[in-house]
């Protein structure tokens, strides 16, 4: 099976780069995702390695070879799309066997493979419907087949659950994964959803405005972003200002507004420094407001507390007047009311450091 590989690529529409000198590298069998905002250039990137435009610059591998010049047909790929792209006019088996009968194979051997790969995808016993007469998800499920069914040995998937409902989408994102691994096949999945990617993924490359910003697998971008949009864009952040006040042998000391001293265990930070201080909801501590207590102890009050089931979200506003999220389990946690006064605590290895972007905070999280 292929890995894919791009050098320096670069693809503009008139005065748009829609791609800009994207270099990467996806590994054999591996599930790869591009995640990103509406417009930064993972359908374009996606669109490159089919062969389906040309890149304005660079180069583009599948395995050792060079694809460049070379025409969808004949890279030995299958296109998922989100719009499913079934033959209206064909029923399910047709729509399955259409790649191996143009592939010149003989009906013995198309059937053959059709019912394998109808078989895998749980949808034997509908070869006779027509699109039509097919939910969104058996429909997508028919268009991964036809693709399987074709011999790609890259799958490549444009959004393919972007027009189901919720629980569909949940259960077949497992089962196109599963149906990857199983054949072990290479495959790229395009995606704006971060729990989409972050639930099916081996590795992500996060992109915007037509660059990649960071790849890595699931938990490493979660738990160690590089920037601050990836620290945004994957799971949720808080963003307090502030400067270094002091750096230390246990860390960085860093003066937030109002204020308001706490520390964190990076030390590339330089005294006077301009920063951003990214902790999760999740990290947050919420206590009593009887007395400030230990590390990193910040005075707040409770201004909304929002149930969603698994989770209490609440909204506090700290003693400094920025409002910050902290999402704690409902099941296990003591609830706060609103309008409750608390402590807010977090563990100074759980803080991510940024110095503060020359475009402004508001800038740097913008998706466009």
């Amino acid at each position: 099976m292929p890995d894919v590989r791009l050098v320096n690529v670069t693809k503009r529409f008139g005065k748009i780069v829609a791609v800009n000198n994207v270099s990467l590298h996806v590994y054999d069998k591996e599930y790869f995702s591009l995640l990103g905002p509406s417009g930064c250039g993972k359908t374009t990137l996606l669109r490159l390695i089919a062969g389906l435009i040309q890149p304005d610059e660079g180069e583009i591998y599948i395995g050792d070879r060079l694809v460049n010049d070379v025409p969808p047909e004949d890279r030995d790929i299958g296109f998922v799309f989100q719009t499913f792209a079934l033959f209206p006019h064909m029923n399910s088996w047709d729509n399955v066997i259409y790649g191996p009968r143009v592939k010149g194979f003989d009906m013995e051997k198309a059937s053959t493979i059709g019912h394998e790969v109808l078989e895998m995808v749980r949808l034997h016993e509908r070869l006779d419907a027509f699109p039509n007469e097919l939910s969104g998800g058996m429909m997508q499920r028919i268009a991964v087949a036809r693709a399987l069914a074709a011999g790609a040995k890259l799958l490549l998937l444009d959004e393919p659950l972007g027009q189901l409902d919720a629980k569909v989408r949940n259960e077949l994102r497992y089962e196109i994964r599963r149906m990857a691994k199983d054949l072990e096949l290479t495959a790229i999945h395009v995606t704006h959803d971060q729990a989409e990617a972050m639930a099916i993924s081996d590795r992500i490359a996060v992109m915007k405005k037509g660059k990649i910003l960071q790849v890595g697998t699931p938990r490493e971008l979660y738990m160690k972003p590089k920037n601050i949009f990836v620290a945004h864009f994957i799971g949720e952040s808080n963003f307090l200002e502030g400067y270094v006040l002091k750096v230390t042998s246990k860390g960085t000391v860093i003066e937030l507004r109002g204020g308001v001293k706490v520390q964190t265990t990076s030390k590339d930070m330089k005294i006077g420094e301009r920063i951003v201080l990214a902790v999760r909801p999740e990290t947050f501590i919420l206590e009593k407001d009887i007395a400030k207590k230990g590390e990193n102890a910040i005075s707040g009050v409770i201004e909304r507390v929002t149930f969603e089931g698994t989770n209490i979200r609440y909204e506090v506003r700290l003693e400094n007047q920025d409002l910050i999220v902290v999402v704690k389990p409902s099941l296990t946690e003591e609830w706060f009311n609103t309008g409750e006064k608390v402590i807010v605590k977090f563990p100074p290895e759980k803080a991510h450091l940024f110095t503060y972007p020359e475009r402004g905070l508001r800038e740097e999280i913008a998706s466009e």
